[in-house]
């Protein structure tokens, strides 16, 4: 698991360390620079893979930039302007780099300007030099060239396969119900839920033969009030509006609880947005095909507070039953997710991101002893007190 991310100069994270934990929720005003610090990872990620370019970027959920602005636009001392990113695991394995984006051709892949790998002490890759007569590539990783030499299980090797598979899943409600192509079908998924059909279907076989996923099923069902059981199916003979476009070649089915017999089916096309996704933050979490290290960014879009509040504490509850669970980085602006957190838990993180005096970001891990010590009553809830700016990580309106 990656338990410590170091950002340097990076959008408006001009220098930021980070102690993580299993979950990680980041909630803060818009434009704080939580999507800034997911796409920060992202970055990481498309450096453990080898290659920095427009395409990996997008792959894994960083949106599209202006190159000039990847790099900090705050001024630097020395006129310093390399991208300085870093992740260390549990297991005593690090990696380091620093990148140089093109700022004149954005299709140029970014340059490698020095590398470090470190496995449980050991140095895998020290440096880059670019001076040397077998100078390696620098639109090319080392690392992920020479991690092939390792044994399994090397530690370097399973922080290096947990940064390269990262990536952030926005969901879309269009993409969801089939009625557009998602830009990225990445799995199980797709990064907007485009192959949510296919991958419903692929969780129900592996809940067969695995009694964890099945009950966890159960616990989704038990999210679905108004529907009886959910299941996928082909597309073809679906009943669909003729002015609706059709994409994909599966449907979500519904089967309504209180509508009358032979007339309570519904699929994806007809049925609540806040049921799509919750079987897509389901599918993360227990896909046996999910990632080890994901972000979703505003996990609690589309589902009443309530429902926020429930799903939150069944991806805690689900993290933590099932062998090989998810490192989840989840951004969220809606209070109730507070309160499904199980804080107790010191595996369970809840930062708050601001802007500082000179505009640069600035995430706080909330000390959750001392946030209680400070609450006005006992009837005040975490919600309550981030509402109130008790907590930092409010707009300034």
């Amino acid at each position: 698991m990656i338990r410590n991310l170091t950002i340097e100069r990076f959008k408006s994270l001009v220098k930021l360390e980070i102690e993580l934990g299993r979950i990680n929720v980041f909630v803060g005003a818009n434009g704080s620079g939580k999507s800034n610090l997911l796409e920060a990872v992202g970055v990481l990620g498309a450096a453990a893979y080898g290659v920095v370019d427009d395409d990996t970027l997008q792959r894994r959920g960083v949106r599209p930039g202006v190159p000039p602005l990847y790099r900090t636009a705050f001024p630097q001392p020395n006129a310093v302007q390399d991208i300085d990113l870093g992740a260390r695991s549990d297991e005593g394995a690090s990696l380091r780099v620093t990148l140089w984006n093109p700022t004149d051709d954005p299709l140029e892949p970014w340059s490698f300007k020095t590398e470090k790998l470190v496995s449980a002490g050991e140095k895998v890759i020290a440096s880059r030099s670019p001076a040397s007569k077998h100078a390696p590539n620098p639109s090319r990783g080392w690392a992920a060239h020479e991690i092939v030499t390792l044994p399994p299980g090397d530690p370097a090797l399973l922080l290096m396969e947990s940064l390269s598979n990262y990536s952030i899943y926005c969901p879309n409600t269009p993409a969801l119900r089939g009625m557009t192509d998602d830009q990225q079908s990445r799995g199980p998924v797709g990064l907007s839920g485009g192959r949510l059909p296919e991958s419903v279907e692929e969780l129900l076989k592996a809940a067969g033969s695995n009694e964890l996923i099945a009950e966890a099923i159960e616990e989704v069902r038990d999210l679905l009030d108004w529907a009886s059981d959910f299941s996928a199916r082909s597309s073809i003979g679906v009943p669909l509006s003729p002015s609706a476009a059709r994409s994909q070649q599966m449907v979500i089915q519904f089967v309504d609880r209180f509508m009358a017999e032979g007339r309570n089916t519904l699929t994806g096309y007809d049925a609540s947005e806040g049921a799509l996704y919750i079987l897509y933050c389901a599918v993360l979490a227990l896909h046996p095909k999910a990632p080890k290290c994901l972000a979703i960014d505003n996990v609690d879009q589309a589902l009443n507070p309530r429902l926020a509040r429930k799903l939150m504490e069944a991806i805690c509850s689900w993290t933590s039953r099932l062998n090989g669970g998810r490192q989840w980085l989840m951004t969220a602006h809606n209070p109730a997710v507070l309160d499904g957190l199980p804080l107790m838990d010191p595996e369970v993180r809840l930062f708050t991101v601001d802007r500082d005096s000179r505009g640069h970001t600035v995430v706080k891990r909330i000390d959750l002893e001392a946030a209680l010590r400070a609450r006005p009553s006992e009837e005040w809830t975490l919600s309550r007190m981030w509402m109130n700016g008790l907590l930092g990580g409010v707009p300034n309106v």
